[in-house]
């Protein structure tokens, strides 16, 4: 699993993420079930994912994040990265972001890409 943590802090909030090759829905909840052992990440607000399946389509969770899974979704598809799940990791700061917090996921998401796309 690869991982950059922490990416930010916004307004008190701080973000990491996460990914790795998942080629099922059961490879999927190994990898959030490995990151989750780690108590920090397991105690997130959030850990919000998606995935884009080769032989499928998209798979995602919000995990309370309204709308941040389908953020995750149209990069990876913009990407044409399949058959590997990104999660976003956010410790909420105590200040609401409203709609920068979509900003946050697609910042998260682009420092992720840059760094293991081709790994």
């Amino acid at each position: 699993m690869h991982q950059i943590n922490p990416v930010f802090t916004d307004r008190g909030s701080k973000y990491a993420v996460s990914g790795g090759p998942a080629r099922s829905r059961a490879e999927v909840d190994a990898l959030l079930k490995t990151l989750k052992r780690d108590r920090k990440f397991a105690k997130a607000t959030h850990n919000t994912w998606a995935v884009l399946f080769s032989d499928g389509g998209p798979l995602k969770g919000d995990d309370g994040e309204a709308g941040a899974g389908m953020v995750i979704v149209r990069m990876l598809e913009r990407e044409g990265l399949t058959d590997h799940v990104v999660v976003v990791t956010r410790w909420f700061g105590g200040t609401k972001l409203g709609g920068d917090r979509f900003r946050r996921v697609q910042d998260a998401v682009r420092a992720y890409l840059d760094r293991f796309a081709g790994s």
